[in-house]
């Protein structure tokens, strides 16, 4: 009986040992891939943080060779990795990771260009990755450069995994969304030659993240539609003259007259679904009267009151209407004349589903002198919303549950512009959301000492990595 009872011992020593063991190494072996799976991300970002790809010096065309490079040593083959040149300097890449063909393909899109950013008005280089207390500085840290490496090093995991989606997943890099792809190198030039290699069922591009006030999230945003961009000239002439013998007509007063008109006029408020959703949302994240006030904006029609609390704070403002601002002036052309020309840029962002033309007369109504000439500073691409998609909204308010539980989901309608309203013009639904977590009184896209935080970063990747898997479906074989 004690002979038995040593060796069970014995055996029951050997066994929680070989458990211990294999736990250990269970746990060894997935931090190991963590560690690997980070050290990847990394590598991308630096990599494309430090290739220069602004419209004045830079080259996008450099950055989305070195992407199809990684792809390809990572075993994507040639033909579903492709780089086009579009001009000197200028590039697109598009990879395909094949899914069983279930379902039509998913697009993952981010722009490679950036706006420009001097070494003098940084504290860092701003094209290096820094990695400073507790954030990445570097020009595209945020915008867009974290959507696109994230994009590359999850292709890279899924083929890795063999990974088989129930929809081939696209993933495409485009260059010059900074200018609006005013020569139609990037996005719209793979729309109008190479539309079969990007076509998909709907795209998930920048514009939504997740919302953070006092360190803590606040919500997770989706884009579904976005304002057109539109700036206009106004502009006064006159004989002028001699500045020893002024006269009441002035081309500057005259301007600034109208000008003043103009700072006085809101344009109307024009809910959509979209925004209806954002502000009912919203309601739930305030207190006292301020959450009062969104809860009105539901209403078939807001009342006034609620309407002008909303309207002085910029960030709802943008929401409820169209709007106009004066952006840049210029007058005159001696110490001692009168002006013959004074001018006024005034930058526009006008509603989905109204009209440049609509816009125009009402600036020139509101001016109120028929001596303020009203023209169009070049011209931009409106584009319908994105449908409300509940298979994508289903999966992002579960995985919200996982990675920030107790937030919203927030559609959100973009006061700025992506490239994502060329492909909604072209029939493809896109979605801007990133996963990204950033204060929200801290934005420093386009800006000085750009940055994200280090946790938002790898959070976000992994949050990207599981959300088109949701989307895609599909099975590691």
């Amino acid at each position: 009986m004690f002979m038995g009872a040593m060796v069970l011992k014995r055996n029951l020593v050997a066994m929680i040992g070989a458990l211990c063991a294999c736990s250990l190494f269970s746990t060894t072996a997935h931090a190991q891939n963590d560690n690997d799976t980070r050290a990847l991300l990394r590598d991308v970002y630096r990599e494309l943080v430090e290739i220069d790809t602004t419209a004045e010096h830079g080259d996008t065309a450099r950055a989305a060779q070195a992407v199809a490079a990684r792809l390809k040593n990572a075993g994507f083959a040639d033909a579903d990795v492709q780089v086009f040149v579009t001009a000197p300097h200028r590039g697109n890449v598009v990879a395909r990771l094949h899914g069983n063909g279930e379902r039509k393909p998913i697009l993952l899109m981010a722009h490679l260009d950036v706006v420009e950013a001097k070494r003098e008005d940084w504290s860092t280089d701003p094209f290096k990755l820094v990695e400073k207390d507790g954030y990445f500085y570097g020009r595209g840290t945020g915008d867009d450069k974290f959507m696109a490496a994230a994009f590359v090093a999850n292709m890279i995991r899924y083929s890795r995994e063999k990974y088989v989606p129930d929809r081939d997943v696209i993933l495409l890099l485009e260059t010059d969304e900074e200018i609006s792809d005013k020569h139609g190198l990037g996005v719209t030039w793979m729309l109008k030659n190479q539309r079969a290699l990007i076509d998909a069922e709907f795209a998930l591009n920048e514009g939504g993240s997740i919302g953070m006030k006092g360190g803590a999230p606040i919500w997770n945003a989706i884009q579904t539609s976005e304002k057109t961009y539109q700036s206009f000239w106004l502009e006064v002439h006159n004989a002028g003259g001699h500045s020893a013998l002024p006269s009441k007509d002035n081309a500057i007063y005259r301007l600034a007259q109208g000008l003043t008109r103009l700072a006085q006029y809101d344009f109307p408020v024009v809910l959509n679904d979209t925004t209806r959703i954002y502000f009912e949302r919203m309601s739930r994240m305030e207190e006292g009267p301020m959450s009062a006030d969104m809860k009105a904006m539901t209403l078939p029609t807001p009342p006034a009151d609620a309407v002008a609390r909303l309207s002085s704070h910029p960030t709802y403002n943008s929401q409820l209407r169209t709007t106009c601002v004066a952006t840049r002036l210029e007058g005159g052309h001696a110490d001692n004349a009168l002006p013959q020309v004074a001018k006024a840029l005034v930058n526009c962002r006008i509603l989905p589903g109204e009209s440049v033309e609509e816009v125009q007369k009402t600036l020139i109504k509101v001016l109120g002198d028929d001596q303020i000439a009203v023209t169009p500073a070049g011209s931009d691409t409106a584009s319908p919303p994105s449908p409300l998609n509940e298979e994508l909204l289903g999966a992002i308010e579960q995985l919200t549950r996982k990675y920030w539980p107790g937030i919203p989901v927030l559609p959100l309608m973009s006061a700025g512009a992506t490239d994502g309203r060329f492909l909604r013009n072209a029939g493809i639904p896109t979605y801007g959301h990133s996963g990204l977590a950033n204060d929200i009184f801290d934005v420093r896209a386009h800006g000085k000492d750009e940055r994200v935080p280090v946790k938002s970063f790898y959070e976000g990747d992994e949050y990207l990595y599981e959300l088109v898997k949701h989307l895609a479906g599909g099975s590691s074989q």
